[in-house]
């Protein structure tokens, strides 16, 4: 055995590297729990849009594609009840849907964490949705990649 031994038998180096494995088996261990959390918050969003009215539940659908393309370091949760997107646990994004809300649109919201702030001091937080057109859900798009810079 090279290097001193001590009283469990174990040298210098050998429990270096126990403590070492003790550490990875941890971090494991954290990476699994997160990733069951995530699972379960994804799960709790996408049962929450299947329940939704035609028309909104197609709208929330879409905008969860979208925001899985085109900012993938958001996390899917739900946000008052309704689907939101996470950076660092806080929502960064949100969809409401109008009809659930009993409203004449549905709304897709950022909140004050979105990296939307422009020079002149004014920037969108909320827009109605109705029916988007395709120019639309472009807009939206890289609204959402840019909301996710922060």
């Amino acid at each position: 055995m090279v290097g001193k031994t001590t009283n469990d038998g174990l040298s210098a180096q050998e429990r270096a590297a126990v403590k070492q494995r003790a550490q990875e088996l941890k971090l494991q261990a954290k990476r699994e729990k997160e990733a069951g959390k995530a699972a379960a918050e994804k799960a709790d969003q996408l049962a929450k849009i299947a329940e939704m009215p035609d028309g909104d539940r197609q709208t929330a659908e879409r905008l969860s594609e979208i925001v899985a393309d085109a900012a993938p370091a958001l996390a899917p949760r739900l946000y008052y009840g309704q689907p939101g997107w996470a950076k660092d646990g806080k929502v960064v994004v949100f969809f409401r849907s109008g009809q659930m809300d009993k409203d004449r649109y549905s709304t897709l919201g950022f909140s004050s964490r979105a990296a939307l702030d422009d020079e002149h001091g004014l920037w969108p937080t909320a827009f109605a949705l109705q029916d988007p057109t395709e120019k639309a859900w472009n807009a939206v798009t890289a609204l959402i990649r840019r909301a996710a810079e922060a």
